[in-house]
């Protein structure tokens, strides 16, 4: 199997599309994140009882974010998403967010995008087209998932498309610079 972190993201600035891989479906408590190693999802670990991831929850293939690991992506899909699904995703927006781990400050924002497949998040194409409260449930629940692992998540704002599709972009460059 290829190595799904250096797969092509095929970003498109024009109508913020995208690729993402799933790592863990909306809905699931065990946590899946992508062993390059071996080429197949590791079970991280498992939320408590009455925690789920509230997106489908991967990352951005060819990026390197500020933590030294693919940019993340939360997806709204119509129904969950297989563990290894490969998504073509419109950005909507991004959470800029730092964690906090033994002292130590890491970068690590969360984008926001919907599923380029969909019919009940079509319209939404910024973070303001969403209900109200709904990213504060998002942050909510990862300052709650890293309190569980140690961990402090302090969200610093909710930007824009162009602001995600720029990160990407980043993030793109310095996985190249890496390889």
């Amino acid at each position: 199997m290829h190595d799904l972190t250096r797969l092509a993201h095929e970003l498109d600035r024009d109508t913020r599309c995208c690729r993402a891989i799933i790592e863990t479906p909306k809905g699931c408590r065990s946590k899946f994140d992508y062993d390059r190693d071996s080429r197949c999802f590791l079970l991280k670990s498992v939320l408590p009882e009455g925690m789920s991831f509230p997106l489908d929850f991967g990352f951005i293939p060819s990026t390197l974010g500020g933590d030294g690991d693919p940019l993340d992506v939360m997806v709204m899909t119509d129904e969950p998403s297989p563990v290894g699904a490969l998504l073509k995703v419109r950005l909507v927006g991004v959470i800029e967010a730092e964690e906090y781990e033994h002292g130590r400050a890491e970068r690590n924002d969360r984008l926001l995008a919907v599923a380029s497949e969909t019919q009940v998040y079509a319209k939404i194409e910024t973070p303001d087209d969403l209900p109200d409260g709904f990213i504060q449930q998002l942050t909510d629940f990862w300052i709650n998932k890293d309190r569980l692992e140690g961990k402090d998540f302090k969200s610093l704002g909710v930007r824009d498309p162009a602001t995600a599709v720029e990160l990407i972009r980043r993030a793109g460059k310095a996985a190249k610079r890496a390889a």
